[in-house]
Formats: structure tokens, C-alpha cells, sequence
């Protein structure tokens, strides 16, 4: 957002020339590794589901994918990216706020995609799950601290979507579906917003904007 170009393009803070009225952010996810983390997960078991092969198991072969698939399920590698997010949030608001200064900045945290303790997500094991409930929440608190530090206004799409997980009746994201599962169907990607969750976080961004009665 701030420093790096992207597929060719400039860092996003640079469209930013201070006549803005709103600016929305939702940010940290890929730094923390949460979708990352659950991603891995769920390709390492079907990975070790699949049947012998050349007198091979399939743990073996999960045994030989990058060790960056390691690194994102190391539970102290992931409290180490979470503790390092919050400083970056608060610059993110910072720079956004000198940018435009006239700006009402929201901070949109991310759509609950995990059930509650207890409830199977399969098929992620129970500890996977309780990982990336423990960085979704610790994400959902630097977020509303760095937006309460920086003058910034906080959307809290987690708290508004916990009835409206990837496991639920009503999801407003998907689960642990395929890549090319999605690219087939034209579906979302796993663990992404569907239509409906993003039309939620629109209302939720409206209704924060709406003027007081």
C-alpha cells in the first residue's frame, strides 16, 4: 500500500491527492498469514489423502513442498508476523491521514471466515483452526487500535459476520474449496468473500457514513 508496486503498478497510496472524502483499508491478512496459513493447511491434507503412489505415501510427498508451507503453520512464526502488524497498521493510518487530511478513513476489518471454537472446519485439523482464530482476532484488535491511534473510524466486519462463517448456513465467505475448483466454477477463491459478504461490508460502510439522525 505504501512502499511496493504490485503486478506493475504503483504503490496504492500514490492515487491518493488529498481531495478524497472516504478512503477504506483493509489490510494485514497476507502479513500475518492468515489466509496463507489456511490455504497451506488445507492443501497438506488432501495432500496426505492421497493413495500410495510409486511405493511412496502422500506424506512423504507433503514432506517435500517448500518449507515456507512449514513456516506458515509454525504457531510462534505466526505470533512473531502478528506482533510486527501493528506498527505497520498505525503507519498505514498515519500516512493515510497526512495524505487526506480532510479524508474519513475506515478501517474495514476482515469477514469472519472460521466457526467458533469446538466447531469442526473440515477439512482443517482442530489446531489449524485454532490458529487462525487466535491471528484473526489478534488482527481484529491492531486493527481498531491503530485505527483508534491514528484518528481513523473502524468497520468491524468480523463482529458483524461471526453468524456468517465459511461453514455456515448463510456464509459471506467460502471455505477450503480448490483453486481450480473456483477458476472452473467462476466461483470465489477459497477463502475469500462471496458476493453476498461483500454487499454485507458495503451496508456496513454505508451505514457508518450515513449522517446522524
Amino acid at each position: 500500500i505504501l512502499t511496493r508496486p504490485q503486478r506493475g503498478a504503483p504503490p496504492q497510496v500514490t492515487a491518493l491527492d488529498g481531495t478524497e472524502q472516504v478512503v477504506t483499508v483493509t489490510i494485514g491478512g497476507n502479513d500475518v498469514g492468515y489466509v496463507p496459513l489456511l490455504s497451506a493447511a488445507a492443501l497438506l491434507t488432501a495432500l496426505r489423502r492421497l493413495p500410495l503412489i510409486g511405493g511412496r505415501s502422500s506424506p512423504r510427498v507433503a514432506a517435500l513442498l517448500p518449507a515456507a508451507l512449514t513456516e506458515l503453520l509454525d504457531p510462534e512464526a505466526r505470533q512473531r508476523a502478528l506482533d510486527r502488524a501493528g506498527p505497520l497498521l498505525r503507519t498505514v493510518g498515519e500516512t493515510l491521514r497526512a495524505r487526506c487530511p480532510h479524508a474519513r478513513i475506515l478501517f474495514v476489518d476482515y469477514l469472519t471466515l472460521l466457526p467458533p471454537p469446538g466447531t469442526p472446519a473440515p477439512p482443517l485439523e482442530p489446531a489449524v483452526a485454532d490458529l487462525g482464530r487466535r491471528l484473526a482476532a489478534g488482527l481484529a484488535a491492531a486493527t481498531a487500535e491503530a485505527a483508534a491511534a491514528t484518528g481513523c473510524e473502524l468497520v468491524a466486519a468480523g463482529a458483524a459476520s461471526r453468524d456468517h462463517h465459511a461453514w455456515s448456513a448463510e456464509p459471506w465467505t467460502t471455505g477450503a474449496g480448490t483453486l481450480t475448483g473456483a477458476l472452473l466454477r467462476r466461483r470465489p477463491l477459497p477463502f475469500h468473500p462471496t458476493a453476498a459478504g461483500m454487499a454485507a461490508v458495503a451496508d456496513l460502510v454505508a451505514g457508518q457514513l450515513s449522517p446522524l439522525p
